[in-house]
């Protein structure tokens, strides 16, 4: 099982911000062709581990086509890739879990996606929680969502349920 968390990083790292690091194409779409990637990667990984990675992944970072010959990370792309996602109105309150030490800069900037293409967002603060803890103690944060929504701001969720915007302004984030 450790295996497949290394192994699950791995695969993130390269479906989702350095396809080239292994000679791997994405389309446009994000997707990647299942056999190239087996080929490729810098350890032994056959379909039926990389199926069980994609099953077991605890935030369900990935997903296979229907056919299951293509592969794409669900969202966090720093590369130019359409999801496909479409707008969708939130729930008046999500959440997101952050260091202590980034708070005086989300007080000022609000929360902003850096190089990925949006922030993230949970419906739930237990799921913020655990992303937030990643990197120490995390501060939970309530985004006014449904205020975001009806002043003109967009939302999406993505295949594995997270919630996903350009950015948070401040005003609409309780500290």
């Amino acid at each position: 099982m450790k295996d497949h968390i290394k192994q699950s990083k791995y695969l993130s790292f390269i479906l989702r911000h350095h396809p080239e690091k292994i000679g791997l194409t994405l389309d446009e779409n994000g997707w990647a062709k299942v056999d190239d990637l087996l080929e490729k990667l810098p350890f032994n990984l056959d379909f039926t581990e990389l199926k069980t990675i994609v099953d077991t992944s605890d935030k369900k970072r990935f997903a296979l086509s229907d056919d299951e010959t293509m592969i794409r990370a669900n969202q966090g792309h720093s590369v130019p890739v359409d999801l496909g996602l479409i707008a969708i109105h939130p729930p008046d309150i999500l959440y997101h879990g952050t260091p202590a030490a980034n708070i005086p800069s989300i007080k000022i900037e609000g929360l902003q996606r850096g190089k990925r293409h949006h922030v993230h967002l949970s419906a739930d603060a237990e799921t913020a929680l655990k992303v937030g803890s990643r990197r120490g103690k995390a501060i939970i944060l309530q985004v006014k969502a449904g205020e975001m929504h009806r002043a003109g701001l967009t939302f999406f969720i993505s295949n594995n349920k997270v919630w996903l915007t350009d950015a948070v302004p401040a005003a609409y984030i309780v500290f």
